[in-house]
């Protein structure tokens, strides 16, 4: 039998934690980003019975942040280029930390969507600039440092429901003043630990996003991830509903969600992928994550099937997430950074539309319609993933289709 290709991610878990200190201060940061999502996770139904707002309303409140997020990725290069990536950064840290605490203190539901959607636009300048610096300055390659960055992203959507619950149960205001609050110290962290950083050699232009999606693999992998959108953020924005539970306990499901997803990302998906390959694990855990929203629709009415299935499908997320962050870095002959905001721009649209969609579907069709329909877009991302495999064969040898110049990666001063 002949022996499969070492795969990129070979020997990345020994050196995953060897890294520069400016990449253990963008993870960190990292850490408490991620953990926003998760804090405002539990708080869904208690907003929606004090505020007198249906669940579709209340899921605006994903729509608007991930709408936004989507448009300004597209501006998040040509930011990150002029200023640097530090203080980019910085500034998409003090947005979340303002918007955060505004919403907090908001008594509409209009008023919170709003700040929501500011959230959105310091979410795309931290994120997309953050996962750049990662890759461009920590060792052990691509493979390596995206582990990392996933292994960030698991740590904080696990503790934030937990700690969004704990806060939830004091009021629904609580998670926002704690979003604020650990941003702020996330914003601290950067402007300590993280040295200057050199801005890139030729500075990003608008239209460098929409360029790079003419490459058939990024615009492939863009596509996947809007289609499984649709089913990761139903499982997100509107299971927490049928469930009818205390945010306590809505957080500590979530937080069991997110430690699957975290263990996944960093210890199974590197060896999934080693033995079979980068896409076709992707294909099946997609298939896998399918297969679980079809039995949340079939189940809607058992909490304990509802929990298990939430719970599971940390898992499936945590391979996908980490796997197809890695092929999106390899898909096309651009940097990093442009890489990342064309993508992020497609596949954010398929968060902005479905938690709006899957509220309206559950109030209006039943409870187990928004499942249905995840599970059907994902299965429609599988097909569109399985039309590029040819022009996506060559992420399993760690590189891009050409050679992208050093010289347009965010890199360190003094890694």
């Amino acid at each position: 039998m002949t022996a499969r290709p070492s795969s990129p991610t070979s020997g990345s878990g020994r050196q995953m934690f060897s890294q520069p200190r400016a990449v253990w201060a963008v993870a960190f940061a990292c850490v408490i980003a991620f953990m926003g999502i998760g804090l405002v996770d539990p708080i869904l139904v208690p907003i929606a019975e004090s505020l007198h707002a249906s669940p579709s309303q209340v899921s605006l409140l994903f729509t608007s942040y991930m709408a936004v997020t989507g448009v300004a990725m597209l501006i998040t290069g040509v930011v990150s280029s002029r200023l640097g990536p530090k203080r980019t950064l910085l500034g998409g840290l003090a947005i979340i930390v303002v918007c955060s605490g505004l919403a907090g203190a908001s008594d509409t539901i209009g008023g919170i969507v709003g700040f929501r959607a500011g959230w959105g636009l310091g979410n795309a300048l931290f994120i997309a600039t953050a996962l750049a610096t990662i890759v461009g300055a920590a060792s052990g390659g691509v493979a390596g440092s995206i582990i990392l960055y996933e292994a960030a992203l698991g740590v904080g959507i696990a503790a934030g429901p937990l700690l969004g619950g704990v806060l939830g149960d004091i009021s629904w205001r609580g998670p926002f003043f704690g979003v604020a609050a650990l941003m702020t110290v996330a914003f601290v962290a950067i402007a300590v630990f993280l040295p200057p950083l050199e801005k890139p050699v030729r500075a990003t232009s608008l239209a460098d996003p929409f360029r790079a999606l003419g490459h058939r693999g990024l615009l492939t992998m863009g596509v996947t991830a809007l289609l499984y959108n649709f089913g990761f953020f139903t499982l997100l924005a509107y299971a927490p509903f049928p469930l009818h539970m205390s945010a306590h306990q809505i957080g500590f499901i979530f937080f069991g969600w997110g430690v699957c997803l975290a263990i996944a990302s960093v210890f199974v998906a590197p060896r999934l992928q080693r033995r079979f390959g980068t896409l076709p694990v992707i294909m099946a855990v997609l298939m896998l994550f399918a297969g679980d929203l079809v039995v949340m629709a079939l189940f809607t009415g058992s909490r304990p099937v509802l929990v298990a299935c939430i719970v599971v499908a940390g898992a499936f997320l945590g391979v996908n997430n980490t796997l197809v962050t890695q092929a999106v870095m390899l898909a096309a002959p651009v940097d990093r950074g442009t890489a990342s905001a064309a993508y992020s721009f497609v596949r954010f649209v398929g968060g902005a539309i479905a938690p709006w969609l899957a509220g309206r579907l559950g109030e209006t069709m039943g409870p187990h319609v928004p499942f249905w329909m995840g599970a059907g877009a994902t299965v429609l991302a599988v097909g569109a993933l399985a039309t590029g495999r040819r022009v996506l064969a060559h992420v399993d040898a760690g590189v891009a289709p050409r050679s992208v110049p050093e010289a347009t990666v965010l890199t360190t001063a003094d890694a």
